[in-house]
């Protein structure tokens, strides 16, 4: 059994990290699917509104970890209030140094677990069809493939002239809790 231990993102030295790791993140998709697909976001206002905005992934309603693994902040993984009784999954990374450890799943299960503790009996996420790593797990712990939902995050962060064609090249997924 891995041993993952989390810490939920409160302090000033805790946004710079996972800042960083969603950074990371997102600079590597928006290259992706800049060069494979002429689609660009908005970096930078994901990050700041990730780290700067008091209700989308905090208490009561939202978690926003730090996956900690052999004592080095692994990955990190995000719930938010999508609706009444729907959350949603949001900014889940793991460093390439630390995949193939478990750690993914490990961050998966405590959002999971988390959600059904605030009391959410859906949860939906939304992915880019060339993870497919993600979707074999989130598959496995539950979600299934659905049409596009409303109010889906990526509608704030590019051009709506670019948003069927970033739809033509995404995942929706949901679960029932």
């Amino acid at each position: 059994m891995v041993e993952v231990h989390f810490q939920q993102v409160e302090s000033k030295a805790q946004k710079e990290q996972a800042g960083t790791l969603i950074r990371e993140y997102l600079d590597w998709l928006h290259e992706r699917v800049k060069h494979d697909y002429g689609i660009a976001f908005d970096v930078n206002a994901m990050v700041e509104s990730d780290l700067s905005d008091p209700r989308k992934f905090r208490p009561p309603e939202g978690r926003f970890y730090l996956a900690q693994y052999d004592n080095t902040i692994a990955g990190v993984g995000c719930l938010k209030k999508l609706a009444e009784g729907v959350g949603e999954v949001q900014r889940m990374y793991v460093l390439p140094a630390f995949r193939g450890k478990g750690i993914g799943r490990a961050i998966v299960d405590r959002l999971v677990a988390e959600a059904r503790l605030i009391g959410y009996c859906q949860l939906k996420l939304e992915s880019l069809v060339f993870l497919h790593e993600a979707h074999s797990l989130y598959k496995s712990v539950g979600f299934r493939d659905i049409e596009r939902y409303t109010d889906n995050s990526m509608e704030a962060y590019q051009a709506k002239a670019q948003l069927d064609r970033y739809y033509s090249i995404t995942i929706f997924m949901e679960m029932n809790l």
